[in-house]
């Protein structure tokens, strides 16, 4: 049985971290500080902890105007409010200023689960990535949680944290050192390559690869973390190695990493072929993980069933 780590436990622990040696490290929540586990800051730094209540653009205003007087705001709400609601906002008060504000969405896609098609952001890394120069990430263990939550620290520039609350297998050794724009291998296989992006995809990858492996077919799989920057150069050689890519996302497949690979390949000319696991033209709707992901189709079956599909 696979170690889990509660995924805003790791976030919350490395705010402590970076709080504790930082004194521009402040949090700004809306209403969610119980929610995102980020109460224990608030208790070690009441001064830095703000509670924005439920007025997610105004909490992003908020953060412009401490990036201004030299903090580093980690402003979070769900995914759904942290894209849609507050976009306008981000995108002139944050990006356009090119202030340093780290935007923290919860809950993606089906992980909202009970509250239901108005709280699941399918189309929240769509929206991100129009903006120029944005660092958008999305972790898949509560190790990398942590180490992505610290280089968006060390990196000055507007950010954009797809964030998993609940607990998730553990991936990697807690001395594994990460990089912007680089994703990690978790699997060699020549056949195809999995390209999967967030907990949920993460680890339904490595299961259709295992089961493939059991049918012949081996599988690499990637954890890509990064959706901006892309980690462009694993992928031209994945395309090399393998000439068949499958890109899983707890999103819409039309405008998330499955596009910002698709770009990749068209723009270069890549030897390739991609197919996309994701969202497909549907909204959310209130359901259990287990029932949501194998209705959406990106289910390890899903996977397994696209890749012996080329």
């Amino acid at each position: 049985m696979a170690e889990m780590m509660e995924m805003r436990v790791a976030y919350c622990n490395k705010l402590l971290e970076l709080g504790e040696k930082d004194g521009r490290v402040c949090i700004l929540d809306a209403d969610l500080m119980k929610s995102h586990g980020t109460i224990p800051f608030k208790e070690r730094f009441p001064e830095r902890a703000i509670d924005c209540g439920v007025a997610e653009a105004n909490m992003v205003g908020v953060a412009a105007g401490l990036c201004v007087q030299g903090f580093i705001p980690y402003a979070s709400t769900f995914g759904c409010f942290a894209s849609r609601r507050v976009f306008d906002q981000f995108f002139l008060s944050g990006n356009y200023a090119q202030l340093n504000i780290k935007l923290v969405g919860s809950d993606p896609g089906i992980t909202a689960e009970l509250n239901g098609g108005t709280h699941m952001p399918f189309e929240d890394i769509g929206l991100m990535r129009t903006i120029p120069g944005l660092v958008i990430a999305e972790p898949a263990d509560g190790v990398s949680v942590g180490a992505v939550t610290e280089l968006m620290y060390r990196h000055y520039g507007c950010c954009y944290l797809r964030l998993q609350r609940k607990p998730s297998p553990v991936l990697y050794e807690k001395d594994e050192r990460f990089e912007i724009g680089k994703s990690k291998v978790l699997r060699k296989g020549k056949d195809a390559a999995i390209v999967a992006l967030g907990a949920v995809e993460v680890n339904e990858a490595l299961k259709a690869a295992d089961e493939l492996s059991r049918q012949g077919i081996e599988c690499t799989v990637v954890d890509a973390i990064w959706v901006k920057p892309l980690d462009c150069e694993l992928i031209r050689g994945l395309a090399s190695e393998c000439g068949r890519i499958v890109t899983c996302e707890n999103h819409q497949a039309a405008t998330g990493l499955g596009s910002a690979v698709a770009d990749l390949i068209v723009d270069e000319n890549l030897p390739c072929r991609l197919k996309r696991v994701g969202i497909k033209e549907r909204f959310g709707q209130v359901g259990k993980k287990d029932f949501l992901i194998r209705d959406f189709n990106i289910d390890a079956e899903s996977i397994a069933n696209t890749v012996k599909s080329f």
